[in-house]
């Protein structure tokens, strides 16, 4: 029987909290690594969620004898793969990047099959990892040449040692928590919304919208799906632009009408999914309306704000 354990990377990272949230949700015992020291934007995303069944360990995902401790002492059963360094952080340091992206995933894997894991592990690729003209072009960013080597290392793991995996690669997500990286702009406009001051989004275009609780139970379900091979998978949800997402937020709150503005040159990335299916692995996805999604993360927002526990950014 898989042991019920779900050990879960960069747990105090933006998907990383959702993820909790979702296993939290759901009964799962948790544990949470990060290097991280600021637990605000986990602590944000559970608000008053009970905790009981998370454990949080300080561990870092480039060594590889200490990670396999982990799995190996906290009879670990599944393992979500989260923790990365953004895009500004691995263009300001590529080495650094390539070792916590790219070795801290191998360090994953091989962890994963030394402890004789069950499940897939599964790994955050991204959008990034495709060409910004054609899917199989080079990537425009380093953070995406590192994603997409994660891919490459997946496959081969599978079929040189029967690692299964499945990586998931989202586009521009937001919620609660979302405070890094070069797609946080439409989140940081719904934070500052909701503190009643403007804000301006540094990029426009056509680009995915995805809630990070929707994005969070498709990792939750990779994880359960038995899955055995080497899967990389697309989120399905439909393009949009930047002016439905000031729409969505100014319909939210019409205080902040006029007050979000955005750069109309587009991200250097895809606008939309490379491939479909998955289907069958995560079964159908569930996708919050814009607006809903939208709507439900300035109303987070606002909580928080009341009680203290956030503060815009710019």
């Amino acid at each position: 029987m898989m042991r019920e354990t779900v050990l879960v990377t960069g747990a105090r990272g933006f998907i990383g909290a959702w993820v909790v949230k979702t296993l939290l949700a759901g009964d799962r015992p948790v544990i949470a690594l990060d290097l991280e020291p600021d637990a605000d934007r986990l602590a944000a995303v559970l608000e008053d969620d009970p905790t009981t069944a998370l454990t949080e360990v300080s561990g870092d995902i480039t060594d590889h004898d200490a990670l396999s401790r982990v799995i190996a002492d906290l009879d670990v059963g599944s393992v979500i793969h989260l923790a990365a360094l953004q895009i500004p952080a691995c263009a300001a340091n590529p080495p650094q990047g390539a070792l916590v992206n790219v070795v801290g995933t191998a360090n994953v894997l091989k962890a994963s099959r030394d402890a004789g894991l069950e499940g897939p592990v599964v790994y955050a690729s991204s959008v990034a990892a495709l060409g910004a003209e054609r899917a199989d072009g080079p990537p425009s960013t380093i953070y995406g040449v590192f994603k997409r080597a994660n891919e490459g290392t997946a496959a081969v793991l599978w079929r040189d040692e029967e690692v299964a995996s499945i990586g998931i690669r989202p586009h521009t997500v937001y919620g609660v928590g979302r405070d890094r990286g070069l797609t946080s702009g439409p989140t940081k406009a719904m934070l500052n919304a909701a503190a009643g001051l403007p804000y301006h989004i540094g990029f426009g275009g056509s680009f995915q919208m995805q809630l990070g609780a929707d994005v969070a139970r498709a990792f939750v379900a990779a994880a359960g799906s038995g899955f055995r091979g080497a899967a990389v998978l697309d989120l399905p949800t439909p393009p949009t632009d930047m002016a439905s997402v000031i729409a969505a937020i100014e319909s939210a709150l019409p205080a902040a009408v006029g007050t979000i503005t955005f750069d109309p040159e587009p991200l250097p990335l895809p606008a939309g999914p490379a491939r479909t299916g998955g289907d069958d692995i995560l079964g159908a996805f569930q996708e919050t309306p814009l607006v809903a999604g939208v709507e439900m993360t300035i109303r987070h927002f606002e909580r928080l704000l009341a009680n203290g526990r956030i503060t815009p950014q710019q």
